[in-house]
C-alpha cells in the first residue's frame, strides 16, 4: 500500500494560511504532513523572505490535526543539542497523540548557518555528529539513560522522561549512498529522498537494501519515501522549468528531475516510476505561495485514484 503526504515550507505565508493548509490536508486524506527545518528561505535568498521556525510550527500542526502522521524532513544535526532536539520531538509527539516521527539529517543550508553563527563544518564532520545523535536517540527510544561522548554529543547519564507515546519512528533524509544510506540501514526506521529522479531513486533504494543486510536488518525494516517538488500548474511546463532554474541555479537540474510537472492528471504517470522503484510514501513538497485549486484537485481527485491503484 502506497501512502501520500505533503511536505511544507513555513515560508512566504502567514501562520493562519499555513494552518488553513494543513487542516485542509488532514481533512482530505493526507497520510503524512511534515515541515522542513530552516531559518532562512529555501531556495536561499539571503534571508529576504518571511520564514518561521520548525518546532514551534510543529506544535501548532500537532494540535490542529488528528489523522495524518507528522514529521520534520529533516532536522539539521547542527542546529540543536541532541537532548533539546529529543525533548522537543517528544513534546510534539505528546501534543499529537503519538503521531510524530523524528527526521534527522546533516543539513545543507550553509547560508542560514553562517548568518546565525551556527557551526557548519564539512559534510564528513556533520555526518559524524549526525551518527552520534542517532545513536543517542535510539538509546532514549529504548528507555535508556545515556552516557556518550562522540563528535557534537556530550551526555552524562541523561534521562528522557517522559518518553515518546509510542515508538516514534526515526527517519534519515539524504541522497548519499555511502554515509546517509549506511546510517539508514543501521539506525533508522525510514529513509527520505528529496528531489531525486526515478532512476536515481531506484539505484539508491537498492543500495539501502544492501546496507540493511550488512547491518543485520531486513530491508523491510526501513520505510522508503520520496519528496517531489509540487510543480503542477496551468502554465506550460517550460514556464515552470524556467522558474525552477531561476530559483535554484546550479541545483535546478536535480530539482526538476524530482518534480511533478504539468496538470494534476499527469501526476500519476510521473509518480508511478517511484512506486515501481520502491517508494512507500510519496510527498509533494509545497513552497508557498501555492495554487490551492491545483492542490485540491491533486488531493481530492488524483490521490484517491492512486491509493486505489496501489492499495
Amino acid at each position: 500500500m502506497v501512502q501520500f503526504g505533503v511536505h511544507i515550507g513555513a515560508q512566504n505565508a502567514s501562520v493562519e494560511e499555513l494552518r488553513t493548509l494543513w487542516k485542509y490536508l488532514d481533512a482530505n486524506g493526507a497520510d503524512w504532513i511534515s515541515l522542513w527545518d530552516h531559518l532562512y528561505e529555501a531556495p536561499p535568498a539571503g534571508g529576504t523572505q518571511p520564514h518561521f521556525e520548525a518546532f514551534s510550527m510543529l506544535g501548532a500542526l500537532a494540535v490542529d490535526t488528528s489523522h495524518a502522521r507528522l514529521g520534520c524532513l529533516v532536522f539539521c544535526s547542527q542546529y540543536r543539542n541532541v537532548g533539546v532536539l529529543m525533548k522537543g520531538a517528544i513534546s510534539v509527539d505528546h501534543l499529537s497523540g503519538g503521531r510524530f516521527e523524528l527526521g534527522m539529517g546533516s543539513g545543507w543550508h550553509d547560508q542560514e548557518a553562517q548568518a546565525f553563527g551556527i557551526d557548519f563544518p564539512s559534510q564528513g564532520e556533520r555526518f559524524k555528529v549526525l551518527e552520534g545523535q542517532m545513536q543517542a536517540v535510539n538509546k532514549w527510544r529504548a528507555g535508556e539513560r545515556v552516557t556518550q561522548s562522540t563528535p557534537g554529543v556530550e551526555l552524562r547519564d541523561a534521562s528522557m522522561v517522559p518518553g515518546p507515546m509510542g515508538k516514534m519512528p526515526l527517519w534519515i533524509g539524504g541522497l548519499g549512498p555511502k554515509q546517509t544510506l549506511r546510517m539508514a540501514g543501521a539506525y533508522a526506521d525510514g529513509w527520505n529522498a528529496a528531489y531525486a529522479s526515478p532512476a536515481q531513486y531506484k539505484e539508491l533504494n537498492g543500495i539501502l537494501d544492501d546496507w540493511c543486510e550488512k547491518a543485520g536488518r531486513a530491508p523491510s525494516a526501513v520505510e522508503r519515501s520520496v519528496n517531489l517538488s509540487f510543480g503542477l500548474s496551468t502554465e506550460d511546463i517550460s514556464v515552470v522549468k524556467s522558474q525552477l532554474q531561476s530559483q535554484w541555479g546550479a541545483a535546478s537540474e536535480r530539482i526538476i528531475a524530482g518534480s511533478l510537472l504539468g496538470r494534476p492528471e499527469d501526476a500519476m504517470e510521473q509518480i508511478a516510476p517511484f512506486v515501481e522503484a520502491g517508494a512507500q510514501l510519496v510527498n509533494i513538497a509545497i513552497r508557498p505561495p501555492w495554487p490551492q485549486e491545483l492542490v485540491a484537485e491533486y488531493m481530492e481527485a488524483i490521490v484517491p485514484m492512486m491509493k486505489k491503484e496501489w492499495a
